[in-house]
C-alpha cells in the first residue's frame, strides 16, 4: 500500500521538478534559483533570441526575465500554467518591451554589419528572394484555420513543447500535436516543398 501512494505522488504532475524549484523560488531561495536557471535558461534564451534576433540584446532580455521571476515568483500559480510557460511569458514580454523601448530602435550597427552592408555582393538579391519566401510563406499561414496556425506559431515561433501548447490553449495533447502536423502538412504543400 505504501509503494501505490509513491506511485501516485511521483506520477502527479503537481510533483514536477521546476514546479519544486518555483515554489523554493518564492521563499527565497537562490539554490533553487540557480538550479532553475541552468535548467531552463537555454531555451529561454533561443525564445529571446529568435524574437530579437542579436545575441546581446537576447542576454540581456534572458537576464531581466529571471529578475522579473525572482521578483514575482510567488505569483506563480502552478493551475494556471507550467513553469516552462510562465517563464516563456515573461521572456516573450521582456523581448517585446526590449523591442518598443526607444534607446533600442536606434541601437549603433556592429562593424560586422556595417562590413557587410557596404560589401559588394550580390547579398541584396539574395535578400530580396528571402523576403519573397516570407511572403508566401506568410500567406501560406493566412489560409490555415486559426486553431492550427496559433498551434504552430506557438511551437515553432515561441518554442513551446506540444504539451506546453496543451496546456496554454487547454486541448488535449493529441489534438495539438494533429493541428500542427496538419499544419505542417498545408504549408509543405502550398510553398511547393
Amino acid at each position: 500500500m505504501h509503494d501505490n501512494s509513491i506511485t501516485k505522488i511521483t506520477s502527479d504532475p503537481a510533483t514536477d521538478p521546476l514546479r519544486d524549484l518555483m515554489h523554493a523560488m518564492a521563499g527565497g531561495d537562490r539554490q533553487a534559483f540557480e538550479k532553475l536557471y541552468r535548467l531552463t535558461s537555454p531555451r529561454l534564451f533561443a525564445v529571446a533570441l529568435r524574437m530579437l534576433r542579436r545575441h546581446a540584446w537576447a542576454e540581456e532580455v534572458l537576464h531581466d526575465s529571471f529578475i522579473t521571476a525572482w521578483n514575482r515568483a510567488t505569483s506563480y500559480n502552478p493551475s494556471l500554467s507550467s513553469p516552462m510557460t510562465w517563464l516563456t511569458h515573461i521572456v516573450r514580454n521582456c523581448s517585446i518591451d526590449w523591442m518598443r523601448g526607444s534607446d533600442n530602435q536606434l541601437a549603433e550597427l556592429d562593424d560586422n554589419m556595417q562590413e557587410s552592408l557596404c560589401a559588394d555582393n550580390d547579398e541584396p538579391v539574395r535578400q530580396l528572394q528571402q523576403d519573397g519566401d516570407a511572403k508566401v510563406l506568410a500567406d501560406c499561414l493566412a489560409h490555415l484555420p486559426a486553431e492550427q496556425r496559433q498551434s504552430l506559431v506557438l511551437a515553432y515561433y515561441q518554442g513551446l513543447s506540444h504539451g506546453e501548447v496543451s496546456d496554454h490553449l487547454q486541448q488535449p495533447l493529441g489534438t495539438i500535436k494533429s493541428w500542427i502536423r496538419r499544419a505542417l502538412e498545408h504549408l509543405k504543400s502550398c510553398v511547393g516543398l
